[in-house]
């Protein structure tokens, strides 16, 4: 008889700690990044420094836990021939998967996209944080889309 308790008792604890850890990674630390808190840049060209554009329709989510989780969703008014004359590309652009419930943001569709040359990568800002770019992905209709990925200081 105890053996079933015991079995139960290691069986129960496995299930509730695999919700938790379930939990945790996809809606814990999230938070939502507000249109106020926005401020998308690109690196210019001609200076290297990091520029606001102007955007519209903000959606975006961050975490403290990572800098990598940054994602967000907008529009942008520029067009992309005024985008790659002003500001600097980001051939090594791969878009990384958001949780689930961020609808506006699908990073296989992104990603596909930029391989076709359907959208193309700007550098938002470099090192934003120790390692990691901000990278941005503009579509010819204006929708864009940012990320956070690792840069050449931790590249294999």
């Amino acid at each position: 008889m105890s053996g079933k308790i015991v079995g139960s008792f290691v069986v129960l604890t496995a299930l509730i700690a695999g919700v938790a850890i379930y939990w945790l990674q996809l809606y814990a630390f999230y938070d939502e990044v507000s249109a106020d808190d926005a401020a998308i840049t690109l690196v210019n060209v001609a200076t290297g420094q990091p520029e606001p554009i102007v955007i519209s329709g903000f959606e975006g989510i961050d975490a403290t836990s990572s800098p990598l989780r940054y994602r967000a969703c907008f529009e942008t008014g520029q067009s992309l021939a005024t985008l790659t004359e002003t500001y600097a590309a980001y051939p090594e652009a791969a878009p990384l998967t958001g949780p689930g419930w961020f609808g506006c943001y699908d990073a296989v569709t992104i990603g596909e996209a930029l391989e076709r040359g359907e959208a193309l990568a700007f550098l938002g800002q470099r090192n934003i944080s120790d390692g990691v770019d901000l990278v941005v992905a503009v579509f010819p209709d204006g929708r864009a889309f940012a990320w956070r990925q690792l840069n050449e200081k931790y590249q294999d």
